[in-house]
């Protein structure tokens, strides 16, 4: 499906390439995003990975929601580490063969072993937080403070979550997204996932006061309201293994 504003569209979810590295259940999630100029994050990006723009702008994402059952393979939830809350903040990439993705600026969870482990594995900007969520009724209430020496960002984020709607062209933008670019070792890594369409609703911007954005050096956002807010209930989605962004999918 052909989306205008949007340069060689690609929203079907492809096979995974390989064998199935891990499956998550991302729950109650909440998009906030920003319009900006590619030139503000292309320096942002690993080698070989440029900003992807719809209708000439490319976007920042605060995404917050609760990690479900986490497993290796197809197995069960690891116990204990497998259900956690985590908020990012993300940018929305292409790479040079035409793969879109996702590259993190930072992921705060609640969860010690979580960030260890995914420093170690694929040198993603984990960091430790606390974390709070709250489901009263309609409303979503997700607040963060990174757990560290000297200053502790925070974020506090409240929706009122409405009915749900047909997905919008830049809703597909934003969240077809099969994969993920990460820098790694000295190369520039494609991590792919396979999800469903993410079912949608409307949602109220209630409050936002974050820190987070700023943290990870975007001020300019902490100013201004999102241009785009959503809701989810969630889908489920399984990982591939790590591949070289610079080999086209197969």
């Amino acid at each position: 499906m052909s989306h205008p504003g949007v340069d060689n569209p690609d929203w079907g979810a492809p096979d995974l390439p390989g064998p199935v590295m891990m499956t998550q259940q991302w729950r109650d999630v909440t998009f906030l995003h920003w319009a900006v100029e590619p030139a503000e994050v292309a320096a942002r990006m690993p080698p070989g990975v440029r900003p992807d723009t719809y209708d000439g702008a490319t976007y920042v994402g605060l995404v917050l929601f609760r990690m479900v059952d986490a497993g290796i393979s197809r197995g069960p939830g690891v116990p204990w580490a497998g259900s956690f809350l985590e908020t990012n903040v993300r940018l929305y990439s292409v790479d040079d063969t035409g793969r879109r993705g996702i590259v993190f600026l930072s992921l705060d969870t609640d969860r010690l072993l979580i960030v260890a482990g995914a420093r170690a594995a694929f040198g993603l900007p984990y960091r430790w937080a606390r974390m709070r969520y709250a489901d009263r009724d309609s409303v979503r209430t997700y607040d963060a403070r990174l757990r560290r020496l000297g200053n502790r960002p925070s974020s506090h984020v409240a929706v009122d979550v409405g009915p749900a709607r047909p997905a919008t062209a830049l809703d597909d933008f934003l969240t077809a997204r099969w994969g993920l670019h990460v820098r790694w070792w000295g190369r520039t890594l494609y991590i792919p996932n396979h999800h469903e369409a993410w079912p949608l609703h409307e949602a109220e911007l209630l409050a936002l006061d974050d820190g987070l954005t700023t943290s990870v050096g975007l001020p300019q956002l902490v100013g201004r309201p999102p241009d785009h807010v959503a809701f989810s209930p969630g889908v489920y989605t399984e990982f591939g293994l790590p591949g070289d962004a610079a080999r086209p999918r197969r």
